[in-house]
């Protein structure tokens, strides 16, 4: 195992822990949030409130993280990033409406310090032999905090209509617990020099890392003017706001419908376990297949996954209630409730989430190759832009206008993307040409010369 691909596994380990304590804390904060104020009248905080801001916030430093990284690198910047989201959720044992939404414009800007970098060292610690591979290895690990964190959750929550003050901090001192750990391996992260250059076709701008705080910012502007920058943020606006759906919305919209039984607040836990072993499945899957997924094109695999999450969303319109995100209800839909059929969406939805990613990850880790630090900032700006749009109309907007949303979304999303990959195709076909008139003309020069030496 190469020294890179031992950086991508110690990589994946640190976000794995750091994102079982945050994915977990995101699944359950609404459904947290609405038992604490129960016991506390005083405490307004709101979860999806919070969400948003978090996503507002990072949408709005991801156009400084370029110019942060260019002074801590990118291990600085997710240890900084890291230890945001420590506090963060450290911040739950000591509930209070303002200091829960100080922490989330904290978060928010951690966010985009770690995201941004992981974005960059995983770039670096790849070739255009395994950037696919890193990127499902990568995503597979990461996804595993779902899995984890919400199994735990589903223990925790079993038998319970309110959270009550116990559980809550036994759950919130376990994930603290988690998230230290997941920091532990971010600091044994080591330095790593870019790879040999990437034989990818690159999109339009190539240009070398920044070295200032400035260019970087200028760089990032530039970048994201292009045009298939441009089309490709339609797909990262999709990807951010079923982001926020799976993630904050249709959990606990399965645990507000009462009609699901007596169990619909454990639900809340097992359906994040779902929507994990669907992303992890995804990533460990077209990591194995990253080689071969890659000679066939990206596209084939993110149509999969928009047809895949297109019969998620029908299935969830007939199942929960339309008025499911507001809070519990004995309300039902077209069918009775049912929590099978529930599970088997937040599957569905997971695997599909993986299908986009995994091949975001690959294209710009391939592509923008010369730029990864200002593209995966972007990629990260617009989709948290749409994810904190999401969580401030899902407090208002009906289950079925939010699905509707989603399904929009999804087929202009899943159409630019195809757009890329067949402009980054043509560009490979044609360097591939121009390479095979390249070798055979060195040839013919050297005969001509050895004539003309002769006579």
């Amino acid at each position: 195992m190469d020294r890179r691909f031992v950086n991508v596994i110690l990589l994946g380990f640190g976000f794995m822990f750091v994102f079982t304590a945050f994915q977990t804390m995101g699944n359950i904060e609404k459904t947290i949030l609405d038992s604490i104020s129960q016991d506390d009248p005083s405490f307004t905080g709101d979860g999806y409130t919070s969400l948003a801001i978090i996503y507002a916030t990072l949408a709005v430093c991801n156009w400084l993280a370029p110019s942060a990284i260019t002074l801590t690198g990118p291990r600085g910047a997710m240890i900084i990033g890291a230890i945001t989201y420590l506090f963060f959720i450290v911040t739950f044992m000591f509930p209070r409406t303002a200091l829960l939404y100080a922490a989330s414009v904290l978060i928010g800007a951690g966010a985009a310090a770690i995201w941004t970098g992981q974005g960059n060292y995983l770039t670096v610690n790849s070739d255009s032999e395994t950037i696919s591979r890193n990127s499902g290895v990568f995503w597979a690990m990461l996804q595993c905090s779902l899995f984890f964190g919400n199994l735990f959750v589903f223990i925790k929550f079993q038998g319970k209509q309110h959270i009550d003050q116990e559980t809550r901090n036994m759950v919130f001192g376990c994930l603290t617990a988690v998230c230290a750990l997941g920091i532990v391996f971010l600091l044994s992260l080591r330095p790593a020099k870019r790879a040999p250059a990437i034989e990818d076709a690159k999109i339009e701008v190539v240009s070398n890392e920044p070295t200032s705080p400035l260019d970087a910012f200028k760089g990032a502007l530039r970048l994201f003017y292009t045009r298939d920058m441009l089309l490709l943020s339609v797909t990262f606006i999709y990807t951010g706001v079923e982001l926020s759906f799976f993630s904050g919305v249709y959990s606990p919209s399965i645990g507000f419908t009462l009609s699901m039984g007596e169990n619909a607040k454990q639900l809340v836990g097992l359906s994040g376990v779902f929507i994990g072993l669907g992303e992890v499945l995804g990533g460990a899957l077209f990591g194995i297949l990253g080689s071969r997924t890659t000679r066939w094109g990206r596209d084939p695999i993110v149509f999969a996954g928009y047809l895949i999450h297109i019969t998620s969303f029908f299935l969830i319109f007939i199942n929960l209630p339309n008025v499911a995100p507001f809070g519990d209800t004995n309300e039902t839909s077209y069918i009775t409730p049912s929590p099978a059929l529930a599970m088997l969406c937040s599957f569905l939805l997971g695997f599909g989430d993986a299908c986009f990613n995994t091949q975001i990850y690959s294209i710009l880790g391939g592509n923008y190759a010369d730029n990864s630090t200002s593209a995966f900032a972007l990629f990260k700006f617009t989709q948290s832009l749409a994810a904190a749009a999401c969580f401030f109309y899902s407090s208002r907007a009906l289950l079925s206008v939010q699905l509707g949303v989603l399904a929009v979304l999804g087929t202009l999303g899943t159409a630019a993307f195809c757009r890329v990959e067949a402009a980054a195709r043509a560009r490979r076909r044609a360097i591939a040409h121009a390479q095979d008139l390249d070798e055979k003309t060195p040839a013919t020069h050297h005969l001509a010369d050895n004539d003309l030496h002769y006579d």
